[in-house]
């Protein structure tokens, strides 16, 4: 198994996929979001409005993860996944965000693809307590690598403050 937690631009790295912090739209936003969008040029925007919405303005309900090429970044492709809003914990905040961590993976093996960095989903904008959401993350990732040695997983923060949070989640695991 092979999971580590780094402090980067996750826009910089180059792996076979990274995943993205979307909103439901996938049509970009702030944060992390905006950042990749900015980062894989106005060709990714296009390829997240030919996918089909399955709402309204919705292309990737939470939880659930839609995948499509890097354009301009590093990344051969892009994992968008939508995390789950912090409401106090009693919506199914967990369950969601584990869902987030497993359906990219899924994705990633479907396409064959080895190596994936992941950001702190919802951990931005959407409220989630980072303790909670690294608590969350590295034990979902930690039981889907337990049997699979031929992925390896970067868990990407933007600040040192991030990358402690993950890293004391990820050696408690």
């Amino acid at each position: 198994m092979f999971l580590k937690v780094i402090t980067a631009d996750i826009t910089r790295l180059r792996m076979d996929a990274i995943v993205n912090a979307a909103n439901p739209s996938l049509l970009g936003g702030g944060g992390v979001d905006g950042a990749i969008h900015r980062a894989a040029g106005a060709a990714l925007l296009q390829a997240c409005r030919s996918l089909p919405e399955c709402s309204p303005g919705v292309r990737c309900p939470t939880g659930e993860a839609r995948i499509t090429p890097g354009f301009a970044l590093p990344a051969l492709y892009v994992i968008h996944t939508v995390g789950p809003v912090w409401h106090g914990g009693q919506a199914d905040e967990a369950l969601l965000l584990a869902r987030c961590y497993r359906n990219s993976l899924r994705l990633l093996r479907e396409q064959q693809l080895h190596t994936i960095a992941f950001p702190a989903i919802s951990c931005g904008v959407y409220g989630y307590p980072a303790d909670a959401a690294a608590v969350v993350a590295t034990s979902i990732l930690r039981d889907e690598l337990q049997h699979d040695d031929a992925i390896e997983v970067t868990l990407c923060c933007f600040s040192e403050a991030m990358r402690e949070v993950f890293q004391r989640a990820l050696n408690a695991a």
